[in-house]
This record gives structure tokens, sequence and C-alpha cells, in this order.
């Protein structure tokens, strides 16, 4: 997908930071997706599991009881807004301003429709199941989800209209962080993201 920079996807603070052609990648590594949606003229943001293949990049897929909030309105049509993050680690200044964190993160922008064909939903589910369990096979490793699983779960494709891309890399920047005689310590503590 051909990353876009319209007004709500523009990154305002840092904007050297952007990295738009990391968006896909971002996405395919990530593991929970913040979902925001506005519901009774409320904000939620909602963690969730999600699915996306980077073979079709302007795709995301969420799931859940068919009768929760958030996707019963999105599958009315209601906007919704994603962000998924990857912590790779976090950086210790010897300024207490400067302390920050290596991230890679990507907020996206959509609509949903319902995924009905139940052949579509198992073809989705499995590729999911294998995106977080690697080498899970169905019916080898796991059973097959029955009819009346699926008929209470609804599956939702978010179309991505927007998306940008951000990541923060590298050591401490503060003002001391560079003279080694400066009082205290400065570093990053590398995380798996």
């Amino acid at each position: 997908m051909e990353a876009q920079q319209q007004s709500r996807s523009v990154i305002h603070r840092h904007p050297e930071r952007a990295v738009p052609d990391e968006a896909a990648e971002i996405l395919a590594a990530g593991m929970v997706a913040h979902v925001g949606f506005c519901g009774d003229g409320q904000p939620f943001v909602i963690p969730m599991s999600y699915h996306y293949d980077p073979r079709r990049p302007d795709r995301l897929y969420l799931h859940g009881a068919r009768e929760g909030r958030l996707l019963q309105l999105l599958a009315a049509g209601a906007p919704v807004c994603i962000a998924v993050t990857l912590v790779d680690g976090l950086v210790y200044s010897r300024s207490a301003f400067n302390h920050s964190m290596n991230y890679r993160s990507v907020v996206c922008f959509g609509r949903a429709k319902v995924i009905e064909n139940e052949a579509d939903q198992r073809t989705i589910f499995e590729a999911m199941t294998e995106r977080y369990f690697p080498g899970r096979r169905v019916g080898v490793d796991y059973q097959p989800a029955t009819a009346q699983q699926l008929a209470a779960t609804l599956l939702v494709e978010v179309a991505i209209e927007e998306w940008s891309a951000k990541a923060r890399r590298g050591g401490p920047r503060g003002p001391y962080d560079a003279d080694p005689t400066a009082p205290g310590t400065a570093g990053v503590v590398p995380l798996k993201g």
C-alpha cells in the first residue's frame, strides 16, 4: 500500500522519524493492536489480537464475539483507528528529561466490512493461528472451529485508508550523554519488540 499523508496521518512531532516504507513490516511483526473507536459519544481503545498479511497490505482483520460493541460498530461502518507498536529498547540518559524508548509503530485509519463466507473465515483464522503460532496445523495440532463457534464470532476486514509509521532508534540524546565524565549513566536496554 502506498503510504498516504493526509491530515489525520501526518506525523507532527518528530517528522524525521517517519518510516512509511516499514509500515507493512511492523504490522506483520506486531502481536497486539490497540483499536480506537467511538460509541455513544465516548471514545474507547481496546487491545486485540489481529491478522495482517503483507501480501494484502491494505487489509487488516479483527475478530471477537458477534454481539460485542466494537465489532457491531465496525460492522455498521463506523471509522476505526488501529495502532500497533513494537518496543525495541528502553533508553536511559544522564538527564531525567531525556529518558526515552526505541520503538517502531504504525497508526492505521479505515473502515471495516464483515466477512460472512465460512471458507474465507476459516482461511483467515488458520492464517492468523499460523502467524501467532508458526508451524501449528489445523487438523494436526488443533481442531478446526465448529460451525457453531464460527457463527458466534464476528470477523471483519478493515480496509486501510491511511497509515503512518514512525520509529525511534539509537542511544540517549541528552546534553550530558556523550560525555563519559558527566555524572550518571546512559545507554539502552534492548528488548524483543
